[in-house]
């Protein structure tokens, strides 16, 4: 319990104080309440770990699944619309934005929502669904639909979810993990790499197209001086 706290003072500028965090957080509300719930839920106690699922969503505007595994050390920041399936696993350090969906894709058995490992940044909005695995040091960009496995240390943006940085074995601290205006924008980059394609394309036809005009004129004045010579050779015009 404590290692939440911990986290949300060290990470969210707006904490002012441990009693604001106590009192005023939904995220850790939800996190406490899904403790209890998961050992009613492990217990196989009926109906109960539910009911305590219920009362959690009603106040805090979270669903966590009573079966859901999450590691110490998690902050839900905001929390509003996040949904945490059955056999979802969030590992400790992870940061999971408003509107995050950590879902299932149909009606499979055992295993049918995703593992998230240990530092992962998971923006607002984002969907990771089905029996994947989000490995650790991930930054999963706002919006994004993911539904395949994502290496450590990769970004991840767009729907389908795609790798725009790859993991180059070494972790970005937290802090960095945080700065949501460098994720890269792949969209630009495409933009960027066809509009440099269009000004080369474009620099070759225009060297095409000088070379064709110098051999035009080129063939010009070599029909003019064919016809010149027929000309003195015929002795037309004398």
């Amino acid at each position: 319990m404590f290692e939440n706290i911990k986290i949300i003072k060290k990470f969210d500028p707006a904490a002012k104080s441990y009693l604001e965090i106590i009192l005023c957080y939904p995220g850790l509300h939800a996190l406490w309440l899904h403790k209890l719930a998961h050992l009613l839920y492990r217990l196989r106690l009926p109906i109960i770990p539910r009911l305590f699922n219920y009362i959690s969503r009603f106040l805090t505007g979270i669903d966590i699944h009573p079966g859901a595994k999450i590691a110490p050390g998690v902050f839900i920041d905001h929390g509003a619309g996040v949904v945490i399936g059955e056999t979802a696993i969030v590992g400790t350090g992870s940061l999971i934005f408003q509107g995050v969906t950590l879902g299932g894709t149909g009606k499979e058995t055992g295993k049918r929502h995703p593992t998230i490992g240990k530092n992962v940044v998971i923006g607002a909005g984002a969907k990771i669904l089905g029996n994947i695995t989000v490995d650790d040091h991930v930054r999963v960009g706002a919006g994004s639909v993911v539904m395949r496995n994502v290496p450590a240390g990769c970004t991840v943006v767009g729907i389908p979810g795609k790798v725009v940085k790859a993991g180059d074995g070494t972790s970005d601290s937290m802090e960095q993990m945080l700065d949501h205006n460098q994720m890269p924008d792949p969209i630009a980059k495409v933009f960027s790499v066809l509009l440099e394609k269009v000004e080369t394309q474009q620099q070759l036809i225009n060297k095409l197209y000088e070379k064709q005009q110098l051999m035009e004129k080129s063939n010009s004045n070599a029909q003019e001086d064919d016809l010149f010579l027929q000309e003195f050779i015929h002795g037309d015009g004398i």
